[in-house]
């Protein structure tokens, strides 16, 4: 019933959670076009929940719903505090997807999940691909990769995304706090020993559509893909490239692009330990759904414009 709906009516029903949060508040703009889109918080909407630590409650948006697709963009993502809140972090990361994954399957609907490259350990300088071992350092890690081997249980139709070093406009992000000590200090201290690519809420948002519309037309497939801008940096190059924008644009800084000093990882104790290796091979996903990704500069190029422009 639900395959049917999405190739043939205009009324297909996509149940949005995590709404408000950085990759939900792109997808409100992405999913719409695809049919009707319930868009939920984590305090729902009327009679209506999208809180994932009430397993009740879920279980009556998605009776009362009833929808084609399912996109779980909610998460708890304290990765530090996360070592220390170990049993909330598994609800949220490991056991509700489960229960989305499970009603999912009961209804035919098409579950769409976010995980991470913190499901691996972050070893060597080779970008990951889906199938390479998963060994997680972290409670965080862990958790994440619990929701997916829960999804993959369960038996649904269902597209997992890893992605890493996600920003958007909305709310906080790296650039912004770079724009605003580069404004207060003359030196920063920036890690140079993690490697990955920015990747924006608006690209992961994107593709996500793209992905469904594929799914339900038969020219993608279900599974695990790795999503991610293409390149890669640092957090310390990152950083350069943000200051360097911005003093182009006419930003007045304190702290010069050559000012930004690289230090390793060890130079900052954090409860929970960082992949140095975020680097993800996305050529399953782009060879699957006939797509290009754009270099991660563009995207925060972007990014930049738009905040300095406010």
């Amino acid at each position: 019933m639900g395959r049917e709906k999405l190739r043939g009516s205009e009324f297909v029903k996509i149940l949005l959670l995590g709404a408000d949060g950085q990759i939900g508040w792109e997808l409100r703009r992405s999913l719409a076009p695809l049919g009707q889109l319930i868009a939920l918080g984590r305090a729902g909407s009327g009679h209506l929940c999208g809180d994932l630590t009430n397993s009740a409650g879920l279980d009556h948006t998605i009776g009362t719903v009833g929808p084609d697709v399912i996109v779980n963009a909610a998460a708890y993502t304290a990765v530090d505090k996360a070592e220390s809140e170990a049993a909330l972090a598994q609800v949220v990361n490991g056991d509700a997807p489960g229960l989305l994954a499970r009603a999912a399957a009961r209804t035919g609907a098409l579950l769409v999940h976010y995980s991470t490259d913190y499901v691996f350990d972050g070893s060597g300088d080779t970008p990951w691909c889906e199938d390479d071992r998963t060994s997680p350092l972290s409670v965080y890690g862990n958790t994440k990769l619990a929701g997916e081997q829960a999804i993959v249980g369960a038996g649904c139709r269902h597209l997992i995304f890893r992605t890493s070093w996600v920003y958007a406009a909305r709310g906080g992000n790296f650039a912004r706090t770079m724009l605003r000590l580069g404004g207060e200090r003359d030196r920063l201290s920036v890690i140079d020993d993690q490697y990955g690519a920015p990747t924006g809420g608006d690209l992961i948002a994107d593709v996500t559509a793209h992905a469904i519309a594929a799914i339900e037309r038969k020219s993608g497939q279900s599974g695990i893909y790795h999503l991610a801008a293409s390149g890669t940096t640092t957090w310390n190059s990152y950083a350069r490239f943000v200051l360097q924008s911005a003093r182009e644009r006419g930003v007045a800084l304190r702290t010069t692009p050559d000012a930004i000093d690289p230090v390793p990882t060890s130079s900052y104790k954090t409860a929970a330990q960082r992949p140095q290796n975020s680097r993800l091979n996305t050529s399953k996903l782009t060879q699957t759904f006939g797509l290009t990704l754009p270099h991660w500069e563009n995207g925060v190029a972007r990014l930049l414009a738009e905040i300095l422009e406010k």
